[in-house]
């Protein structure tokens, strides 16, 4: 039988489980409901991994058993072929959740999503990145709520931000930041020519009350504003969202979708946090030079993805260049693959170029 231990290292997840499990017999633990909270689900996370190595130990057994079978009972074969391809999927899950080993990995995630360069196109594009996301959220069985989308003039977003709940939903959605890039016969030009347009993705962890970001009052600017988005008719006839910049940054967020202007600046306020925890590890990561240089134009050279509808069907990351020419499945959220890529060339050590062609 395989080793499957590479994974998961069994004995010191069994090890940190039972440390948990201490402290969270202790008296007291729950005195602090957001600290406990955040160990219960370190302790999920750790349960599940060790549910998985279990279930992937009686996956094989029985592969064993049924190939003793498979060559002169075609049912037998036919178990044993869907059982690998379930063993399959769950090994590449299991890879990709053993190469997210950063500290906010585990986190939600706060995702904003810009239409750039390209107009119409580029507004439209931006909301099949929305929907896409959205899907993927979905087969990963992930909680995804809009906190603020801005329609376009015509057709499309002009952004949205939205929140994604689950295990690991930072480490994997922060492959997915950067510059998106589509080629295509534009649907919104009467003369049929082909369009290139931009949209970009950024991405933070969401980060419990536990993790101190200083935030001062005279470094914000709140407005609000009548929002325009669902949420209820209390929502549509007041002035309900609100508009948070911080100034020594820039950063700009905003949040409508909530049923009152208390949530609505409740969200907002820790999306910022979010965001300018984010941008602090990004310094730390890569120096402030380094950051700055990121920030380019969502434009042409800057995307870290090309969708290519005409001439020809392609779908190519420009970091990994890992390509699929299935354009609608992509779309419709499978990008694990893509996903998978970047991790394992970011663990491969090799200084990952985003901004190429």
């Amino acid at each position: 039988m395989p080793n499957l231990g590479g994974f998961f290292d069994a004995p010191a997840k069994e090890k940190e489980l039972e440390k948990l499990e201490q402290q969270i017999s202790a008296t007291g633990f729950w005195d602090n409901a957001e600290a406990a909270q955040q160990v219960v689900r370190v302790r999920s996370r750790i349960e599940k991994a060790l549910e998985r190595q279990k279930a992937f130990e009686t996956g094989v057994s029985d592969a064993e058993v049924l190939f003793e079978f498979a060559a002169e009972d075609a049912d037998s074969a036919n178990e044993l072929t869907e059982l690998i391809g379930r063993l399959d999927r769950d090994v590449s899950a299991a890879e990709i959740e053993s190469l997210l080993s950063g500290e906010t990995d585990p986190n939600n995630a706060i995702c904003s999503l810009q239409a750039g360069a390209g107009g119409t196109d580029a507004q439209d594009f931006c909301q099949m990145l929305l929907r896409m996301y959205l899907r993927w959220c979905e087969k990963k069985g992930f909680k995804a709520e809009i906190l603020d989308e801005q329609s376009g003039s015509e057709a499309g977003i002009k952004s949205a931000t939205f929140r994604v709940e689950g295990d690991y939903a930072y480490g994997l959605l922060a492959t997915e930041a950067g510059v998106h890039r589509l080629v295509r016969i534009s649907p919104f030009n009467s003369g049929g020519s082909r369009e290139t347009s931009f949209a970009s993705m950024f991405v933070s962890p969401e980060i419990d009350e536990n993790i101190e970001v200083n935030i001062e009052d005279k470094d914000l600017r709140v407005d609000t504003y009548r929002s325009t988005g669902a949420g209820g008719q209390h929502v549509n006839t007041t002035d309900s969202a609100v508009r948070i910049t911080h100034l020594p940054t820039g950063i700009v967020v905003t949040c409508q979708n909530q049923r009152s202007q208390i949530q609505n600046r409740a969200v907002a306020m820790q999306v910022l946090r979010s965001k300018l925890y984010e941008l602090e590890l990004e310094k730390r990561r890569e120096g402030a030079a380094e950051l700055e240089a990121g920030k380019m134009d969502i434009s042409f050279g800057s995307q870290i993805r090309n969708y290519v509808l005409h001439p020809y069907r392609l779908v190519k990351d420009t970091r990994t260049k890992h390509e699929t020419s299935d354009v609608d499945a992509v779309l419709d959220g499978d990008i694990d693959d893509f996903i998978q890529e970047v991790l394992m060339y970011k663990k491969s050590g090799v200084v990952a170029e985003a901004r190429t062609k």
